[in-house]
Parts: C-alpha cells; structure tokens; sequence
C-alpha cells in the first residue's frame, strides 16, 4: 500500500491561469521546488497531478498544476492538502534527515536510560525541535541538533540524547 506525505495545502487560486498558491513549511522552500508528480487529496481520494511550474512570493508557493488552466478548475481544491509517495521523499531526504513520523513514539535515552518518549517535532526558525515527554509526564522541547541528538536508530525506535542538565526533567 502506498503512503503518502503531506508536502503543502492549497490556500486559494493564484491569478487566472489556474495556479495555486500554496502553504508550505518554511524550510522546506528547496523541496517544493523540485516536485514533479504529487496528489491531491479530494473527497478522500489522492488525484494525481504533474507540477508544470513552481515560483515563490514572500509568504507561499505558487504552483501551476499539468490540466488545470482557469480559476475554476483550481478553487474546487482550495484549502486541499497535496502529498508525495513517501518513497520519493526518502530519496531526497540526507543521511541525518528523518521523517516526522519516524521520530514520533521513539524512546528517548539518555546514558542507556530511558528518560522519555518523543511526541512530536516543530521548528523554531533557527532549528528543528523534538518535543519530549518524560517519565515524570513534563513535555520539553529539545533542539534537534547534533551537539545535543547524539543518533536515531529507526530501527531499534530511539534516540540517543545528551541531557544537558534540566534539559529533560
């Protein structure tokens, strides 16, 4: 079964010609940038749709999709989320990039001590951070940096930290 992830939202309608302005994560400008192939999810359907174009204003991209060629072809998709396989994003991703959802329910250790779980990850601008629930229930948010996120092994779900103290109470 394929798995797709979600790259982008449809905002609205970009000029006459059917293009799309579209909401992305800020420091994920170059990889919008290379799509090719992606899919809208509409009514619970994925529609396949190539990328003929992408540019950038301050804020979004604008996307011109292969097909759609007139404000109502594309206003039937506004507020729609578009994805990519999942494979395709592994394909691009470095060697220490991860996928949100791998991070997410990995063990957190520190010292070979499990010192909590990880339950989600954000960005601050400057760099990614993981949000740790510890055994005491308290959620920290943890720079994801390598000074600090020593390894992830996907395999074994962990990742290794070095709890600079107070870090993860």
């Amino acid at each position: 079964m394929t798995k797709y992830v979600s790259v982008g939202k449809i905002l609205n309608f970009h000029g006459v010609k059917g293009e799309a302005k579209v909401g992305y994560s800020k420091n994920q400008r170059d990889f919008v940038e290379t799509l090719e192939n992606v899919y809208i999810l509409k009514d619970n359907q994925y529609l396949p749709f190539t990328v003929k174009s992408v540019k950038f204003n301050n804020k979004f991209a604008i996307l011109k999709f292969d097909g759609i060629d007139t404000v109502n072809d594309i206003v039937e998709f506004k507020n729609s989320l578009i994805f990519v396989e999942e494979d395709e994003i592994r394909e691009k991703l470095d060697e220490d990039e991860f996928l949100i959802d791998e991070l997410v329910g990995m063990d957190v250790l520190c010292s070979d001590k499990k010192v909590g779980v990880v339950i989600g990850v954000s960005n601050n601008g400057a760099s990614d951070l993981l949000s740790v629930k510890s055994n005491s229930g308290k959620v920290s948010l943890v720079p994801f940096v390598k000074a600090i996120v020593l390894d992830v092994d996907i395999k074994s779900k962990t990742v290794i930290v070095d709890n600079i103290q107070g870090l993860i109470e």
